[in-house]
């Protein structure tokens, strides 16, 4: 039997340095729908939701999901783990893939790599990337990671720092040391004995910024799917290719410093 897996993308309205980003036009879709989309196409995942929260700045983002049709839940604003975790067992997934909503390149493709993983070698968790002190080969953007709906339990009942509710999967990975299996997957396990896998891509293209957080994002992502005619069923080597040949492109956002896994929203802190 074909096991249940459940892409949840996590969003909302009150993001801290660009508010209302997941509703942001790009090519005539809002940005959640273009990622929504683009996930749905992983051919691994069995059913895409949308995990925003119950605050009332995310009505309109839970008025849009019903209105086109996409599956939403709502939960807590600050504790996404708690999220992740009321959604997982809400769809009765037996694994569950976290996307966020402001990384409108994602690609399907990556989604299977990391999912046949994560099923074929019995991991606990597996990435394709993570934060420092690890290095990360695609771009930032194109970030999938998926667990085991046992694993998500015991993160969501026994994790309890901030960067863990809000980050959702740090409590499998803090702490590992990976060895190389190949130049395409390192693996180690955790120091709560999490079995952890990540992969990598041979050529290192960790430096390039594909996600949406600042306006300077948003603009780069409108010129990508511009070059693309607005259409939604580019690969992310077709997005290499198109900043290479067009580095003007590039430029746009070169500038955006990323956030770091220390990072938190201070408000959930008050």
């Amino acid at each position: 039997m074909k096991p249940n897996i459940a892409a949840i993308i996590q969003g909302r309205m009150s993001s801290s340095r660009l508010p209302g980003k997941i509703l942001a036009d790009i090519a005539g879709q809002p940005m959640l729908q273009r990622v929504f989309i683009r996930t749905s196409r992983s051919a691994s995942v069995s059913q895409t939701l949308f995990a925003t929260t119950t605050d009332p700045s995310d009505d309109p983002v839970a008025e849009y999901c019903d209105f086109g049709g996409i599956p939403f839940t709502r939960g807590n604003l600050y504790d996404v783990l708690d999220r992740y975790y009321q959604a997982a067992k809400q769809a009765k997934s037996d694994a569950i893939v976290r996307i966020t909503a402001d990384c409108p390149v994602i690609d399907p493709e990556l989604i299977d790599d990391v999912v046949n993983t994560l099923l074929e070698e019995e991991y606990d968790f597996v990435c394709n990337r993570l934060p420092p002190p690890y290095r990360r080969t695609y771009p930032i953007g194109l970030d999938v990671e998926a667990c085991s709906f046992e694993a998500l339990a015991a993160a969501w009942k026994n994790a309890k720092e901030p960067q863990q509710r809000e980050h959702v999967m740090p409590y499998f990975y803090e702490g590992v040391e990976l060895s190389a299996l190949s130049r395409q997957r390192s693996e180690g396990v955790s120091p709560r004995g999490y079995k952890i896998a990540l992969l990598n891509h041979a050529t290192d293209f960790g430096d390039y910024r594909w996600t949406v957080d600042t306006p300077e994002d948003l603009e780069f992502m409108r010129a990508v799917y511009k070059r693309f005619d607005g259409r939604d069923d580019f690969s992310w080597k077709e997005v290499l290719d198109l900043v290479h040949d067009h580095p003007e492109v590039a430029e746009i956002n070169a500038g955006v410093e990323h956030k770091t896994l220390k990072d938190i929203d201070k408000r959930a802190l008050k």
